[in-house]
Order: C-alpha cells, then structure tokens, then sequence
C-alpha cells in the first residue's frame, strides 16, 4: 500500500519558508552542515520517505518506493508524530518516542539538506505505523467488496465524466467528480501500488474498470468515489517456444493469427487444468452457446457474447456487490480455475494449448497475468471466445492493495 500511504503523509515544512518561524529549541545546536546560512540565504530542506528496514540506536535505515537505501539519524530534538492513515492534517498526529516505531512503519522524515553523503539528521518525523496502515488495508479492501462494481468499460464520455461498463448484460453507468480519484495501471503491472494517476481519457472500450462508491436503487448508477482502469489483452493459442532462461514464452495467437512474446514474472500466475476440468468448462461454455442460439438470455455463458464481469473474488474474500454467488458460466468458471494445480514454465512444450491474461507490456512484450494450460477441450468448445471471457486480472491484484484486492 506504498502509493495510498505516500498520499497520506502530508507535512508542511515550515523549513520551506526560511523563516523565525522555525524555531530550534533552546540547548539544541544544529550540526555543522545544518547550521543556518548568513541571512538572506535560503536553506535548503531535504526529506526521506520510505519503510524501516532496520533500527540501530538513533539511526534509521529506510526502504524508499525507489532506489537504495538511505540512513536518517533522530536528533535529541527530533519531533516524532503519528498519524492515521487517510488523515491529511497534521495537527491532528499524536507525539510518539523512538522507541515507538518499528521496523514496516512508513515515514516522512524532514531536515536541512546536507553537502555530504553522511545520514540526514531529521528534525521532525512523521509516522504511518505498519499495524495502522494494516487495518486501513482491510478497512478498504471491505469497502470495495461493499460499494465496488466491476466490468468492461462499453462507453466513455469524458465530457460528461462519466463511464459505461458492463456488468453480466447489464449497464452500469459511472459518475465520476472533480473529487474522484481516477487511477490506471502500470502497463507492465497490475499491482495497485504501481497504478499511476490516470483520466477518463485513457479508458477505452474493452478495458477492465473497477469503481467504488454509492449506487442507485436499481444499481444501474454508481456515484465514484474512485476509479480504476487497465488494459490487458487475452490471447488464445498454443506454445511456439519456451525460454526458461530469459522467462519468456512465444505463443501463436490463433484469433490476431500471429506470435506473440511474453514474460512470466514471479507474479504470474501459471495454472494447468486437469482433463476432466476442462471438459467441465467446455461443456459449459458449449451450453451457454448453445442457449443462445436458441434465443437464451444474454450473459448465460455463450461463447460469442461471454463477459469477464464477474472477476474471482480475492482468497477469502466475499463478493462485491456485481453478482456473486449468483448461478451461470462465469463465476463457476472463475472459481474451477482458481482451483486448478499450479504449474511452471518448463511443464509448456511447444504445441500446448493455453490461454492467458497479459498486462498491456511495453516495448512490444506483455507480461503473463494468468496462463492456463491444458484447454483443448475449451478452444475446440469455444474457438472464437477471447481468454478474458475465462481469465481476469483482479484475482491477482486489485484497489485496495495487493495480493488480492476486491
């Protein structure tokens, strides 16, 4: 939750302003490289922000979002304040001692710049505790599961800020503010922490869009408080080539007709289906096709119109509001491949069927969200369905933190 604590840790540096304002108690002498300058000179300030590593008397060793590590050393008139993660007024943070943090805490620590590659001495600290920011997690991981809904985005209007997804045939219109926080997934990523501030415009048809707030009565409308979109593409094919020692995988797309070259990370999720599963699936989805040629009610798990509306909830958690528990194709799949042995990238030969969710990539080359293989029997039920219609992205990561969001 790196990116919702950074936007928590809000601090006025009154250091900024160069001013009398900024007293330094009596008795306290301020390091050489810290001493004031002549008057008239502006001093320049110097903040850290990261996670403890490691505690060691009065030096800090501190995890930053990105780069090395750095080392911040407490001043016998350091300030030290606790706040509560979504509190933006630090006047409203509790004093705490050194001996109070702990190595997962999260701060924002301030001084004067130095000239040297020596620890920074702090003049004031600011803390997110790791057992705050936790219970902060679960607070919000219950509120997306509570007032979240989830789809493919059918239309965007960024004029009237609002967004049309579909959830299992039916329209849910999203209104979003000047006050909604609207993100976008890192091309490379689906973890929360690495969604980037995003707009309206940058949600096209067919992204996945997730938002939570106030619905209407008949749950057609959503009031949101937040936003959160991205782009991941399903291909269905069988395996050219593995490359374990580069962990890249070439797969024929048998629907765009062409190769592809993705990466599998640690994250990934490598899935194989055991023949009698896939012969579940197939069935099912030769079902759902079946009744809608007969005029079956969208959303009943036909092949040609198979909505991935209804991601697989987080390990245990609950559904959130868009229709779990409710019976159909889509659901019972999600929760068979859910269920299905892991597997490694060296099980794949070239001539395996798989189908697979990647993150949008860059450069040309995605990364694997989910991959199953072992669906014969699901291409030959269901040849022209896309892998989003069985595989989500929310499974892996979602807005309330990671692993598992809602």
């Amino acid at each position: 939750m790196k990116a919702r604590a950074n936007q928590f840790l809000v601090i006025a540096l009154c250091a900024a302003s160069g001013t009398s304002l900024c007293l330094v108690p009596s008795g306290y002498a301020l390091p050489r490289s810290q001493q004031p300058q002549a008057a008239g000179a502006p001093r320049a300030v110097a903040k850290r922000i990261g996670a403890i590593k490691a505690i060691n008397g009065v030096e800090i060793t501190l995890t930053p979002d990105s780069g090395p590590d750095v080392k911040i050393t407490v001043q016998p008139a350091t300030q030290i304040v606790r706040l509560a993660p979504g509190e933006t007024n630090v006047n409203n943070a509790t004093p705490i001692q050194l001996q109070d943090l702990h190595v997962g805490d999260r701060i924002r620590a301030t001084g004067w710049a130095t000239d040297d590659n020596l620890p920074l001495p702090v003049l004031k600290i600011i803390v997110m505790t790791h057992s705050d920011l936790e219970a902060r997690h679960q607070q919000d991981l219950q509120d997306w599961q509570k007032r979240g809904v989830d789809g493919l985005a059918s239309a965007v209007d960024p004029v009237a800020g609002t967004v049309t997804i579909s959830v299992r045939s039916k329209n849910v219109v999203i209104h979003t503010s000047s006050t909604t926080v609207i993100r976008r997934y890192a091309p490379d990523s689906v973890k929360f922490d690495d969604a980037k501030t995003g707009t309206l415009q940058q949600i096209h048809p067919g992204d996945q869009v997730r938002a939570r707030g106030d619905r209407s009565a008949d749950g057609s409308e959503l009031a949101a408080e937040e936003v959160v979109s991205g782009s991941f593409p399903g291909i269905a094919g069988t395996v050219n080539s593995v490359d374990a020692s580069s962990s890249t995988l070439s797969v024929h797309d048998l629907l765009a007709n062409k190769t592809v070259v993705i990466k599998i990370t640690p994250d990934s999720q490598l899935r194989h289906l055991p023949p009698e599963m896939a012969q579940m699936i197939a069935m099912r989805l030769k079902g759902g096709a079946a009744g809608a040629a007969n005029g079956a009610a969208p959303g009943s798990g036909a092949a040609t119109s198979y909505q991935p509306t209804r991601p697989s909830p987080p390990p245990g958690a609950g559904g959130n509001g868009s229709g779990s528990g409710r019976s159909g194709g889509a659901p019972d799949v999600q929760r068979m491949l859910s269920h299905a042995p892991a597997t490694a990238l060296t099980d794949l030969h070239k001539g395996d069927a798989v189908i697979i969710l990647s993150t949008e990539g860059t450069a040309g080359m995605g990364t694997v969200i989910t991959l199953v293989s072992g669906v014969e029997p699901i291409l030959q039920a269901a040849p022209s369905a896309s892998s989003a219609a069985l595989l989500t992205p929310w499974s892996m990561s979602a807005p309330s933190g990671d692993p598992g969001g809602p």
